[in-house]
């Protein structure tokens, strides 16, 4: 599987500001930002075992056609996912959420920076502050959050997802387009990189003719 060059994203930061927004909004990844206390995952334990348990639930995903099953095969990478192995950082992730979900993206940030200094590998503490960044239209930041996420975990479609719908809110409809394509490589049945890929690629095609 191909991962997004580090010259890619960065190559984005100093032009994002300039290129024209879309008439249309593209909307952020669809899955919820979590507002209830972290919970350990089922298998969880050592960091193999919950790399082991990630490895069969991806499997498990590529193979899914359906979309009920395959979200819910996603809630459950999610939940590994927002899983850190501290305490404190996933008391920090609560309440960043919580934050987010009131719209307090000041204390929301506050906390997220936070994240990342105790937890530097931890790749959603990334993820999020870089979902924080896209609501807030800092689609630079976002970014360069994006490209760490990606850093620590090439599978993660939700950041995957974020790039796509930066890239689309800019008009590199190319790269969004792109993307989307390796958001349906980890996760076939998403139905928002289905309908954004067919949308991409009538417009794309209608531009060459």
């Amino acid at each position: 599987m191909r991962h997004f060059p580090a010259v890619f994203l960065f190559g984005f930061l100093s032009s994002v500001f300039m290129a024209p927004a879309l008439a249309q909004q593209v909307e952020p990844p669809d899955e919820a930002e979590q507002t209830e206390p972290i919970q350990p995952p089922v298998d969880g334990g050592s960091v193999v075992e919950t790399n082991e348990t990630l490895d069969r639930l991806f499997e498990k995903l590529r193979k899914d056609p359906k979309q009920s099953s395959a979200r819910a095969t996603a809630r459950m990478i999610w939940r590994e996912w927002s899983y850190s192995g501290s305490r404190s950082v996933d008391l920090l992730m609560t309440w960043a959420a919580r934050a987010m979900g009131t719209k307090d993206f000041s204390k929301a940030q506050d906390l997220l920076d936070h994240v990342i200094v105790i937890a530097p590998d931890y790749a959603e503490g990334w993820n999020r502050r870089a979902t924080l960044y896209y609501t807030i239209d800092d689609f630079g930041k976002s970014l360069a959050d994006i490209e760490t996420t990606l850093a620590l975990e090439p599978r993660h479609f939700g950041a995957l997802s974020g790039l796509a719908a930066i890239m689309q809110r800019i008009g590199r409809e190319e790269e969004a387009l792109e993307a989307w394509y390796k958001v349906l490589e980890i996760y076939p049945a998403n139905k928002q990189a289905q309908e954004a890929v067919i949308q991409l690629e009538e417009a794309l095609a209608g531009r060459r003719t």
